[in-house]
């Protein structure tokens, strides 16, 4: 059972309290979770768990994580995970990076990858690719909630939650990352205009992995995001939207083996 070899802990880090789950144990590898932590005790986690210590901190803003007035978007919240990075004196990590927890990862690379092995982004926002008036990253915050789960999903049934069978505490968690997502992602809307200039910067080997039905932002985002990282490998999961790694985990976990092997 995943939950059986999860320990979590509240760490202080720059004087931010952040939420640290860990899973399994063996060479460690830090994992980024998308907005929504749908990787919580998922089965894509389980499986790396047989293999690694997966590291997978809630940055600041989601989980339980504190979220100071300071930090206003994922570029400051790199800056929180690198210094993560660094307490727990990690090295040769691979990182991989979910949907934000992508563009979070990306950031980071672009600040200080020496301690990085491998770098892999899965369905990352972070850039804008098109001109002023193309639409790279869909509007998830004016769309009716069925249209944004079909975007999001290949198989719209497991985007379904059961909230009435959460607790106040679970659902105060979803309610605090949606707020956080958009408090950090809203203006500029999805990316960091500085970021497509940074990311030649990254010289950690990288791999993207895109779901290749994404309606969020379609793979041939995907691909010309991973064409601004030199010698940066593209990949796309088949019927899989933006969670690939929810909807098709053995696929994703195949790419990942391979990389990281």
């Amino acid at each position: 059972m995943l939950k059986d070899t999860l320990h979590q802990d509240v760490i202080s880090v720059s004087g931010i309290d952040i939420e640290v789950r860990t899973y399994g144990s063996g060479a460690p590898l830090f994992l980024l979770a998308g907005e929504e932590q749908l990787e919580v005790d998922s089965p894509f986690v389980a499986e790396l768990a047989k293999n690694h210590k997966v590291i997978m901190p809630s940055p600041p803003g989601f989980g339980v994580s504190g979220r100071p007035d300071w930090l206003t978007s994922p570029d400051d919240l790199a800056y929180i995970m690198l210094d993560l990075v660094e307490k727990f004196d990690l090295n040769n990590v691979p990182v991989v990076g979910c949907s934000l927890g992508g563009w979070i990862a990306a950031e980071m690379a672009t600040k200080d990858d020496s301690r990085f092995s491998r770098l892999a982004l899965v369905d990352a926002y972070g850039v804008k690719i098109g001109g002023p008036f193309d639409v790279d990253i869909q509007d998830l915050w004016v769309q009716h909630p069925a249209k944004v789960a079909a975007m999001k999903w290949r198989d719209v049934e497991k985007s379904k939650r059961d909230y009435a069978s959460m607790t106040d505490a679970q659902l105060s968690v979803i309610a605090r990352n949606t707020e956080s997502f958009a408090r950090f992602c809203w203006e500029p809307y999805m990316h960091n205009p500085k970021l497509k200039h940074r990311l030649h910067r990254v010289s950690t080997p990288t791999l993207v992995i895109w779901g290749e039905n994404d309606g969020v932002a379609s793979a041939t985002y995907g691909k010309a995001y991973a064409g601004l990282i030199e010698g940066a490998k593209f990949t796309t999961i088949p019927e899989a939207g933006h969670y690939p790694q929810i909807e098709q985990p053995e696929a994703v976990l195949k790419a990942l083996r391979a990389f990281l092997a």
